[in-house]
């Protein structure tokens, strides 16, 4: 009898156990919905193949896999996402900012960024500083996003212009109609810079810093602290780190512009154009030395005079470039922690104004400084970031070493390649982009890499040199006879001063100095092409575009036997 009681026992035990384990089965291979805004880069949207990208999803994927989560990610419109979170078709919101009210509905991970919002406006348009500004005004918001509850919560008296996303909202902007556009600060960059939408910008600071992360209803615990364990141990692991600068970081470098630069940077700043004008000053007097010393050579000795001209200033440049790099290196690690620090005690030091009154800080009354410290500390880090770039550049023209040039290389497979690398680009320059492939191409002796980093800069600099997307870019690929292969890239921009055309290939020589060239674009591309014994020309008059021809032979002198 006993022994029945304890087989009966032992086997209701191994039930219970099995049906335990089929729960746990059940529920970790339960598909777990996550939503998020179809249009709201860079954190989150659908890329250019209809799938979902950006940080959120990135961020999403990776909690999943450390996790092991079973998930579909659905992104939509950001009203019908919220309401399908209500009603359970969805069972999380993988970007979400935090509110009062909204508390009251949802529940809220860790936030795994922080949103500012910006006022954007036309040019023409008188600068805002708050919401009370936009009293009286025509405004357009994303329908039931953060700031359409801030306005109907503060009674602000703006008259609403409600839209599905940030980017119909900026172009009904751009278009002339309403006043201001209130869109979050990274998403309206991105979609400004995107949309090519010139006749817009921010006005003002950016306000808000509100938390944003993962959103369930409220009562469904369990499911975000998965996503909370998940997030805690991606920062642990420097893993989301990794993701937010990947997605953020550019946009981040670019939200303050120049109004002036610190101490520190400002001497870096200056030693750079020292020293590059001292190389822009030898080069030139080496150029009139070769001059006078070759008149009587041919063309061949000319560009082998040039070429030993270009390796000598190389190898200056890599040096310049190394000893710039190590404390720029330093003010990039540094500057964020400051800024941040800053940002820690600013709480405190409002508290010890309003309640002591003024005082001195950096020999200056608080009361001016603690507008300044924030716009002195991003001007900084953006100044220092575009030493960085710059310098990087220098080690790109400068980069000395054997390339290989042995592979047989088919030229239309490297321009459609290229094309699809700043397809982007195109599409927000032109609306008439043209590209002739020539049939039965041979291939020529070379590397790929190296000619598709030429196209590049050519396209960008066609792009470029547009006034509007109704001018074209033309692209041909062809055989100009039995050992050359010919590429055009032909555009309809504002062309090129016929002095400026014997300078474009010069080092640091650029006619878009104003908005960030640094001219050495064509420099790296002609020492490429001298790398392939081939030739690079241009044609062009003002007001009429620009021909670019690259001749490339099948085999340069280099291969041949």
């Amino acid at each position: 009898m006993k022994r029945n009681r304890l087989l009966a026992a032992t086997s209701s035990t191994l039930s219970l156990i099995v049906m335990m384990l089929s729960g746990t089965v059940t529920a970790q291979d339960k598909v777990i919905r996550i939503g998020g805004d179809h249009n709201y880069p860079p954190y989150e949207f659908l890329n250019d193949a209809g799938q979902p990208d950006g940080y959120n999803t990135e961020l999403t994927l990776a909690i999943a896999d450390v996790m092991g989560i079973n998930i579909e990610i659905h992104l939509g419109q950001w009203d019908t996402m919220r309401s399908q979170l209500e009603s359970g078709d969805i069972d999380a919101l993988q970007g979400m900012v935090l509110s009062e009210e909204r508390s009251r509905a949802y529940d809220f991970a860790p936030p795994h960024a922080i949103i500012h919002q910006s006022i954007f406006a036309r040019h023409d348009e008188k600068r805002v500083t708050d919401l009370a500004s936009l009293r009286g005004k025509s405004v357009i918001v994303q329908r039931r996003g953060i700031m359409h509850d801030r306005l109907i919560q503060r009674n602000v008296g703006a008259d609403l212009v409600l839209v599905d996303t940030h980017a119909d909202a900026l172009r009904l902007l751009a278009s002339g109609r309403h006043d201001y556009a209130l869109v979050a600060n990274l998403p309206g960059l991105y979609l400004e810079r995107e949309l090519a939408l010139s006749n817009i910008s921010p006005v003002g600071q950016p306000f808000g810093e509100l938390h944003y992360g993962y959103a369930v209803l409220k009562g469904n615990e369990a499911l975000l602290a998965r996503f909370s364990e998940g997030l805690a141990i991606l920062k642990n692991t420097g893993r989301q780190q990794e993701i937010y600068d990947k997605w953020l970081g550019p946009l981040e470098q670019r939200q303050s512009p120049w109004k002036k630069i610190g101490q520190a940077t400002a001497w870096i700043s200056a030693i750079l154009l020292i020293v590059l004008s001292g190389i822009v000053i030898w080069n030139r007097m080496l150029t009139r030395q070769v001059m006078r010393r070759t008149q009587e050579l041919q063309l061949q000795q000319q560009q082998l005079i040039q070429a030993d001209k270009m390796t000598s200033l190389g190898i200056l440049v890599s040096g310049v470039a190394h000893e710039i790099n190590n404390p720029c290196s330093l003010l990039l690690l540094n500057l964020p922690v400051v800024r941040e620090a800053y940002h820690d005690v600013d709480a405190i030091l409002e508290e010890h104004y309003r309640k002591q009154g003024d005082f001195t800080m950096g020999g200056l009354p608080y009361s001016r400084m603690r507008e300044e410290i924030p716009h002195m500390l991003d001007d900084m880090l953006t100044g220092t970031q575009r030493i960085r770039r710059i310098v990087d550049e220098l080690r790109d023209f400068a980069r000395q070493g054997p390339t290989d040039l042995s592979a047989g290389v088919d030229l239309n497979e490297v321009v459609a390649t290229a094309i699809r690398l700043v397809d982007s680009t195109i599409r927000h320059a032109t609306d008439h982009f043209e590209v002739r492939y020539g049939k039965q191409l041979p291939a020529f002796v070379g590397n790929a890499q190296r000619i598709e980093q030429v196209i590049i800069n050519l396209l960008l600099n066609a792009c470029q040199s547009l006034e509007g997307s109704g001018k074209s870019i033309r692209i041909r690929t062809s055989l100009t006879n039995s050992d050359h292969l010919c590429l055009e890239v032909q555009d309809q921009g504002r062309g090129i001063a016929s002095d400026d055309i014997p300078r474009l290939s010069d080092p640091f020589f650029t006619t878009r100095r104003e908005e960030g060239g640094t001219g050495l674009g064509l420099s790296v591309s002609a020492s490429i092409v001298q790398e392939h014994d081939g030739t690079l020309t241009f044609d062009s008059r003002p007001g009429r575009g620009t021909t670019a021809t690259l001749i490339l032979p099948l085999v340069s002198k280099k291969q041949a036997p």
